[in-house]
């Protein structure tokens, strides 16, 4: 199954995906069972003893939820609180144990993402399959609260407010579940949210359900251009007018690739699995041309490579006016949880 045929099943409305109805009729079964399971105490969920925000989305693909954490955590510290941060470590080796993850910890032993996290959110951050433990072991280290990165369906981590994050481009596609669309979850999952937000402006569309009309927007901003090797950044509206290599690993290239063209750059794309192992040699092109990738993608390279290779840091943009209701509900649902302990 290519990536183009999976795009136009999903999103563009393909008839041939029916060839997988049946595959999703059989994930469906296994995902509403197992959270049925949870729900009903046969699984058991399991606490830690701080408050548990879950950051995820109920889509297969990049949604923004990665920036999305990253601005949490810095809101929440700068609210006096002191948040530690918990992934999965996809891509990563040594992810089936857990380990703590600093700013200059190896991407390819405990994920991109983790690395990306404690680089900008100048939080703890610990990396495990079982999230459950990965939590435990921040709390022992004095974090008050557990932000989990993609932890919507780990229902095995209890969490006391959840956060969907959904690309306005893409939106819920088609609106079947995996693998005959991009659905991890029912689309009613989202009225159990306690937030939900889009990444861009949400499309039109006439069957959107509640929270979708009530979801609050965001935007993600590039406004430089860093080195990978750490000896340069210029505000990115300089290579206006050029042409670049645009080199994306992550769930959703089209989006690095449109940011880029909306600032004036002309794109020559390259598009990677997400998560993927780059190679400098796989980034030599034969030509002149700088190289752009983006950040999740620099943190795989290190520190040495050419001057033609540069990242582009997004920042999560939220009108404030939007933004202060839902941290203001945030804080007072942990500030309940702390009193009531």
């Amino acid at each position: 199954m290519t990536y183009r045929w999976i795009h136009r099943v999903w999103y563009e409305g393909a008839r041939s995906g029916w060839l997988l109805l049946p595959l999703s009729g059989l994930y469906w079964f296994i995902t509403v069972g197992r959270r049925f399971l949870y729900r009903c105490g046969v699984l058991k969920v399991r606490r830690v003893p701080v408050p548990v925000i879950v950051v995820g989305n109920i889509t297969a693909g990049g949604t923004g939820k990665t920036p999305t954490v990253i601005w949490l955590a810095r809101e929440l510290r700068g609210r006096g609180f002191s948040p530690g941060i918990v992934s999965r470590g996809y891509g990563g080796s040594k992810s089936k144990s857990p380990m703590r993850v600093d700013a200059a910890s190896d991407a390819q032993l405990v994920g991109d993402e983790p690395v990306l996290l404690a680089r900008r959110s100048d939080c703890p951050v610990a990396v495990d399959a079982n999230r459950v433990r990965a939590a435990a072991m921040l709390v022992d280290d004095g974090v008050d609260i557990i932000i989990a990165d993609d932890g919507l369906q780990h229902y095995r981590l209890g969490r006391d407010y959840e956060i969907c994050v959904i690309d306005g481009a893409r939106g819920l596609g088609n609106r079947r579940l995996l693998p005959a669309g991009p659905l991890r979850e029912l689309p009613e999952r989202l009225e159990d949210l306690d937030q939900l937000l889009v990444n861009g402006a949400m499309r039109s569309s006439n069957d959107l359900s509640v929270a979708e009309l009530n979801a609050v927007e965001f935007e993600l901003v590039a406004t430089e251009a860093c080195r990978v090797n750490g000896s340069l950044t210029r505000p990115i509206d300089r290579f206006a007018g050029t042409t670049v290599h645009a080199v994306a690993g992550i769930g959703n290239p089209s989006r690095f690739f449109e940011q880029l063209r909306a600032l004036g750059i002309q794109v020559i794309e390259h598009s990677f699995a997400d998560h993927a192992v780059l190679d400098l040699k796989e980034l030599e092109f034969g030509d002149g041309f700088e190289v752009f990738m983006t950040e999740k993608d620099a943190v795989k390279l290190g520190r040495r490579s050419k001057d033609k290779f540069w990242y582009v840091p997004v920042e999560f943009q939220m009108d404030p006016v939007l933004a202060l209701p839902m941290i203001e509900q945030i804080e007072s649902r942990l500030r309940g949880w702390q009193a009531s302990q």
